[in-house]
């Protein structure tokens, strides 16, 4: 695949940036017809949403070279070279959860429940995100046939895509773009039940994100690793953890107690 989209005075211009960027996007303009639905100044989310990109990106960078630092050492100027690929999103989920707590913190904000507001957006951004991976030509999957492609009804473009290095490859990027979007329609749904509690929108996110990883990762090639495992599956373990324990306190709340579809104390209003 050709990774550069179009160039501009000689300046090229690439799928995986401008990906990346609809994505976000796509994801702040969800985000913020959400917070409207709760009063919530715009001027919070936006700057919000501003950070907890930058900081995203940057998370997501440092992971992956952390974990690649072999193939940077010799070269320390190839760590800025984003747009060529190389960003682990487990790494901007960390860091960009860390930015939404300190900016919340300083704001008095209801952090668990911009949270909740938030992810339905991250998904889809994932979604769309992982599409840059596909004309970078990365993130990919172990050998397979066309004939198992086709009969999955990979669409031929994508099996076209796939065909690297003399031979057909599972189209990961694909699998986890289609489980991110399945994701985020359920996310959306969840987040109308009138009972819903504050963090179980946060738990399914990281139990349905989790899950689907774990499986995926197992048909990448090129996973990172610590020691003989693969660090992906060792984060989304982690992390189903993490959400389960979400899901499983809302359920032990009240009915009428911390819902997520209440306005009362937001303490975002400003």
């Amino acid at each position: 695949m050709n990774p550069v989209m179009f160039k501009i005075f000689g300046f090229a211009i690439r799928w995986y940036s401008v990906l990346i960027l609809a994505g976000a996007v796509i994801g702040v303009y969800i985000l913020k017809k959400e917070a409207r639905r709760f009063n919530i100044n715009w001027d919070f989310i936006f700057n919000l949403s501003f950070w907890t990109i930058i900081f995203g990106i940057l998370g997501a960078r440092i992971y992956y070279v952390i974990f690649r630092w072999s193939q940077y050492e010799s070269s320390l100027l190839d760590i800025f070279k984003i747009w060529e690929g190389g960003l682990a999103i487990h790494g901007g989920i960390i860091a960009g959860a860390i930015t939404v707590y300190v900016y919340c913190k300083k704001a008095k904000a209801n952090t668990l429940k911009i949270i909740d507001m938030a992810l339905p957006s991250v998904m889809i951004a994932q979604a769309i995100g992982r599409w840059g991976n596909f004309f970078n030509s990365e993130a990919y999957g172990r050998v397979t046939t066309l004939t198992h492609l086709e009969n999955i009804y990979v669409p031929k473009f994508v099996i076209d895509g796939m065909f690297i290095e003399g031979a057909y490859h599972h189209p990961t990027f694909l699998y986890e773009s289609i489980w991110c979007l399945l994701g985020f329609i359920i996310l959306l749904i969840v987040r109308r039940n009138k009972y819903i509690k504050v963090g179980t929108i946060t738990g399914i996110y990281l139990m349905w994100y989790s899950v689907g990883r774990f499986f995926i990762e197992t048909l990448r090639t090129d996973s990172l690793m610590l020691g003989g495992f693969r660090v992906a599956q060792i984060v989304s373990i982690i992390l189903f953890i993490v959400g389960a324990f979400l899901v499983i306190r809302g359920k032990r709340q009240g009915k009428f107690e911390n819902l997520y579809n209440s306005d009362k104390d937001n303490n975002i209003r400003f």
